[in-house]
């Protein structure tokens, strides 16, 4: 196996080319006017340097484009400007309102390498509505952070001939390294009417946008040098309704606190205190019947903007196949306690930021102390804790990494913590990503590591991953690894087909191995896997998978199988969906028997109106008993509406419920609503209210169990006003 990769690794250094884009140029030039930012094209726009040759990555590579686009850039003293002249036919362009993606109507986007480092870069993207949206690329764009958010201006109209859009990004409001004379440079068009993704910069369709081979921005004759305070103040004013129970409820005041600072450009302090996050959305709801925990995405603001430093290198979101080890799981601060308290987090505070090739971070949190009941109805304590984490990265090799991580907790009575090392070597069609950790608790600790390789062509593909956890690998208080005591080894290599005509865009066929042991059943797993993966020219598709394995869980040896299936429908921009499931044999932790399970999932939404969508997600989870008969199915959905008058303002309404067979009887319901409105950058009001109902037990005053009945367990309110004092 060692062999193997070495030789892939070895192939690919040698057959690597130069940047295909290394002529693509555009000279800034500096005005001394400021410019209006509406969408009209002033004449200022003719001292400009531009370009119209752009590349069409999808559906139809490497031809000509549909509809021409010219981009134009200059810049003042303060600010860098961007100008996109989008050509086409007006009652063809879509000019939908609210949250902008691929689905959200025509959009250019505006891409800038500032450190020039060919790793990251900042993505301004704007739809012909006006609609704006901001994210990091990272890891030589394999992984976005859609978590950073930028001060920065835009406006846009739509004429007969086409639509124009103006960008206006501050200095002060991005960072950079101000020795450089050239950053890196690209813009991109998504045309939803055909389907079509242009790029200014040429890219591999087996690889897609990569900033290592982004063209060129050029200074000529200034350097950005924006300096001065950089601090952003956001007050934060709430207004608490929670239920007590007995129809009663208690009205909380409270105020808040966050603060960024950037004292240069390289560097980025943020501070909260007294944060709530009442905003967010209930988690959807989990059907788990493996050994191990559900994992839940962390969605609160503090601490998903500029997290990007304190994740180890290689994610590949892009692809979800290798995924290392979390090892800073942020939601083990300020968690949920079974009684549906949350523990308070007093104060958080992190900085980042980088010198040359160097990056850097830290992050402190302090959480209170609080009572709670568990499951049992016994009364707890969760002790006051303090969180921290450091965080060092080193580019190397021109596009590799190289990087430290800790993460600790301290209480009162324990030490838990975790070091890594972890890294990257990669060139654009292939990258090997490793990761070394070592847990604390007290005195005591273990070792977990895991490894992934992604290689493609424009005719092969080969991944492998590996994952290792010591048996005494405990890093739960401030990490995600609940594998204790297990080996992984997963690797599919196959064929791929690219079409340049017909229905067909893009075919894979893919088979490897499956290795897994774990020390609780002290067996090794093994056996293989099968894929089919087609993409189709309207921009949907599928793939289906056949696992067997041979498999020993609970004292019981056996033939495991899955065939599974999911499919992908976005071929218009008023609506999309996917549909999945599949069928398994496999041991049933949650009722310890095998059988066999199966489910069923589907999402999808519809926007009716410019202004107005509605959508719903659909689960169905089958269970068996050991002779074949249907134990229980379980059924979730989770359908909402988004409403958006105006840009920057939208109103949002959920309701998730969970209906169960065997009782006959709907067993949670959930209802969401949430009013957000972006008033001025930065600053917003909300009002967000959610109400929990279920058929836990209930008692009358005399502690005697009530019949059981749906009711509410959980009633609250919040009002919220964030706003932004910038200097």
């Amino acid at each position: 196996m060692k062999l193997y990769l070495l030789f892939l690794l070895v192939a690919q250094i040698i057959l690597s080319s130069e940047n295909p884009n290394q002529d693509k140029v555009l000279h800034l030039k500096k005005v001394d006017i400021e410019i209006n930012v509406d969408g009209t094209i002033d004449d200022i726009w003719n001292e400009a340097d531009s370009t119209n040759d752009f590349f069409q990555l999808s559906p139809y590579y490497d031809q000509p484009v549909s509809q021409r686009t010219t981009a134009k850039v200059l810049t003042t003293e303060d600010a860098l400007y961007c100008l996109i002249i989008s050509y086409g036919d007006k009652e063809n362009i879509q000019t939908t309102t609210g949250v902008l993606d691929q689905y959200g109507g025509d959009i250019v986007s505006f891409m800038i390498d500032t450190f020039g480092d060919k790793q990251s870069a900042y993505k301004f993207a704007v739809s012909a509505g006006g609609v704006r949206m901001d994210c990091r690329l990272l890891d030589d764009a394999r992984n976005r952070d859609y978590s950073w958010d930028g001060i920065w201006f835009a406006g846009s109209k739509v004429y007969d001939w086409g639509y124009v859009v103006e960008m206006k990004i501050p200095y002060k409001s991005i960072k950079y390294d101000k020795s450089l004379t050239e950053w890196g440079l690209d813009f991109d068009r998504w045309v939803p009417v055909a389907q079509e993704d242009q790029y200014w910069c040429r890219y591999e369709q087996s690889e897609g946008q990569r900033i290592s081979k982004f063209g060129k921005l050029i200074f000529k004759d200034f350097n950005p040098t924006v300096t001065g305070l950089n601090l952003e103040i956001y007050p934060v004013a709430l207004s608490k309704m929670k239920y007590i129970g007995d129809n009663k409820y208690d009205f909380d005041p409270e105020a808040g606190l966050d603060i960024f600072f950037n004292p240069s450009q390289q560097l980025t302090y943020q501070l909260t205190a007294n944060p709530d996050f009442a905003q967010i959305e209930a988690d959807p709801f989990s059907f788990n019947i493996s050994r191990y925990e559900s994992y839940f995405s962390e969605r609160r603001p503090f601490f998903t903007e500029g997290n990007e430093i304190f994740m180890p290198s290689g994610r590949q979101s892009n692809t979800g196949f290798y995924r290392p080890l979390e090892l800073f799981y942020s939601r083990r601060i300020g968690k949920l306690l079974p009684d549906g308290q949350e523990v308070p987090l007093v104060l958080g505070t992190k900085a980042f930021g980088r010198i040359n090739e160097w990056e850097y971070g830290g992050f402190l949190a302090l959480t209170g102390k609080v009572e709670y009941l568990d499951e049992d109805d016994i009364l707890q304590t969760e002790d006051r804790a303090i969180f921290g984490s450091a965080r060092v990265k080193k580019q190397i090799l021109d596009n590799s990494s190289v990087g430290v991580l800790f993460v600790g907790k301290q209480t009162p009575d324990n030490t838990y913590g975790v070091i890594d090392i972890d890294g990257a070597f990669r060139e654009s069609n292939w990258q090997l990503a490793y990761q070394f950790a070592r847990s604390i608790e007290n005195s005591k600790g273990d070792y977990a590591g895991s490894a992934g390789l992604t290689l493609s062509t424009d005719k092969w593909l080969s991944y492998a991953r590996t994952r290792a956890v010591g048996k005494n690998f405990d890093v739960q208080p401030v990490g995600f690894v609940p594998w204790k005591g297990t080996f992984e080894f997963v690797s599919i290599n196959g064929p791929i087909w690219y079409y340049d005509e017909g229905y067909i865009r893009q075919m894979l066929m893919y088979t490897g191995p499956i290795i897994y042991y774990e020390d609780a059943d002290l067996f090794t797993d093994y056996g293989w896997l099968f894929g089919f993966n087609m993409q189709l020219r309207d921009n949907w598709g599928y793939e289906t998978n056949l696992v067997l394995v041979k498999s020993k869980d609970e004292g019981v040896q056996y033939t495991s199988y899955e065939i599974s299936f999911s499919s992908w429908y976005n071929i218009s921009p008023k609506w999309n969906g996917n549909l999945n499931g599949g069928y398994t044999k496999t041991y049933n932790f949650s009722r310890d028997y095998l059988a066999y399970y199966s489910w069923l999932g589907l999402e999808g939404s519809w926007r009716m109106l410019d202004e107005f969508q509605i959508g719903t997600s659909y689960d169905m989870f089958i269970e068996f008993d050991p002779d074949r008969e249907i134990e229980d199915i379980t059924f979730n959905a989770r359908p909402y509406f988004s409403l958006t008058p105006v840009n920057d303002l939208n109103i949002r309404m959920y309701v998730d419920n969970v209906f169960v067979r065997s009782s006959d009887k709907m067993e949670r319901v959930i209802v969401g609503f949430l009013f957000s409105w972006n008033f001025l950058p930065k600053s917003w009001v909300y009002f967000a209210y959610n109400e929990f109902r279920d058929r836990s037990n209930e008692y009358d005053i005399n502690n005697n169990i009530l019949p059981n009945r749906m009711h509410v367990t959980d009633r609250a309110g919040v009002f919220k006003v964030k706003y932004l004092y910038y200097f």
